[in-house]
């Protein structure tokens, strides 16, 4: 009764910024107070994948997309609320506590920050990884999260339209936060670099983000009935000119967490030999949306011409490590879902706030060596990959002794449970 009373205070608070005191070393927020703000920015001619017909032009639209942007601030204030945010239900509307300043001042850097962007799942929307967003704006980041129109709590429709759309619209938001950063008018004039991105995407924004790096889609993945119509997604065909041309050596790195289509049939192995860009991908053991062994484990095991890690949660599902804790207001049945809403945000076995302060740390890290050039994060990755393995042996002033082998940043008895496996570039 006691831990049910406990997660139930912790879930009414709906906070995003939680930090548990067993806490790998790095997943505590950095020095910088946060700015969030909300723009909205309109790709143009873009195919509008809801109104495709067969043997018909392909229809067009000025596609809308909503973005959060969390930055450094130089305000003293921390604290903050994002406001009527749905949840899983699509029609419930609720209000998220976290440590962003609502239209706060920016810092004034002494050189623009590196930009992460951020892809949810479908459904989802902009806060899904909020936890995410403002742990790395406080650390000098500039973070842009996307609202993918057709792909949200209240808005989900076709899923062709997912599948089309999340690499365009990770380029296009790409683009636009460059332009901004040099728009005299804008608030990011001069505070974002463009050049050094990275990429966090989950389920099907991570499915986009293997795009993004370069892993084109299979034939046989654009012919399906059920997704992409009249060929629309051919554009992101291995090999074809479009999909090269989708490429951005903008990005530096990418995060990777549960990306669906493996099992699908949406890649395979010279499709994920076009994989560039390093990456971090992220799964549970047991997902059982997105696949592991035949799903994550095979896109990772596959994308050979490039550096990248994968961390296991074991026996974990699909919702390992992305989803903020699950708002309050999602513990109750609803009466337009087979499933307690929950259960899109939660995982059977492990804590969902344990696991965002674990992917706090490695995200850290990882970007911290891509995209600021900090070599001395890298150690955070050079550890043993099974963790049940390492040996914690420490003097009494916490100086490591020779057999101590325990994942660095991870107090005693906490590195358990998790694999990180490293593969890197083919000769």
């Amino acid at each position: 009764m006691g831990v049910l009373m406990v997660g139930t205070a912790w879930a009414a608070d709906n906070r995003v910024d939680g930090l548990r005191p067993d806490a790998p070393e790095l997943a505590a927020p950095g020095a910088s107070a946060i700015g969030v703000r909300t723009i909205q920015l309109l790709h143009k001619d873009q195919v509008d994948i809801l109104k495709v017909e067969a043997d018909k032009p392909l229809p067009k639209y000025d596609r809308p997309l909503t973005v959060e942007v969390w930055y450094p601030s130089d305000g003293a204030k921390r604290g903050g609320q994002y406001k009527n945010v749905f949840i899983r239900d699509g029609k419930t509307q609720v209000t998220l506590y976290g440590q962003a300043v609502r239209d706060a001042a920016p810092a004034k850097a002494e050189t623009p920050y590196p930009l992460v962007i951020i892809s949810h799942g479908y459904p989802g929307n902009r806060f899904l990884l909020s936890h995410l967003a403002e742990n790395l704006a406080s650390k000098g980041y500039v973070v842009a999260s996307i609202d993918h129109t057709d792909s949200m709590y209240h808005d989900k429709a076709a899923f062709g339209s997912t599948l089309v759309n999340r690499p365009l619209d990770q380029k296009f938001v790409l683009d636009e936060m460059d332009r901004l950063g040099k728009d005299p008018g804008s608030f990011l004039n001069g505070l974002v670099n463009a050049n050094d991105t990275g990429l966090i995407g989950y389920s099907m924004g991570a499915y986009g983000s293997v795009i993004t790096a370069g892993g084109g889609v299979t034939q046989a993945a654009t012919e399906l009935a059920w997704g992409a119509p009249a060929g629309t997604l051919k554009r992101m065909m291995a090999g074809s000119p479009e999909h090269e041309a989708l490429m951005d050596d903008r990005f530096k790195a990418i995060v990777s967490i549960a990306p669906w289509g493996m099992t699908y049939g949406f890649w395979d192995a010279a499709g994920l030999a076009g994989v560039k860009v390093p990456m971090f991908f992220i799964a549970g053991s047991v997902d059982d949306v997105s696949g592991y062994e035949k799903g994550t484990k095979a896109i990772f095991e596959n994308a050979v011409n490039t550096d990248r890690y994968l961390l296991t949660f074991e026996n974990a599902n699909h919702n390992a490590a992305a989803p903020i804790p699950a708002p309050v207001e999602s513990w109750k049945p609803v009466d337009n879902l087979d499933f307690v809403p929950f259960e899109h945000y939660a995982d059977a076995v492990w804590d969902t706030l344990r696991m965002n302060n674990i992917t706090q740390h490695f995200v850290t890290a990882y970007f911290a060596v891509h995209l600021k050039g900090d070599d001395s994060m890298q150690s955070y990755l050079d550890i043993i990959p099974v963790a049940n393995e390492g040996v914690f042996a420490v003097e009494k002033d916490g100086t490591p002794k020779a057999e101590h082998s325990y994942w660095k940043g991870f107090p005693k008895r906490t590195a358990k449970g998790l694999k990180l496996e490293h593969m890197t570039k083919a000769n």
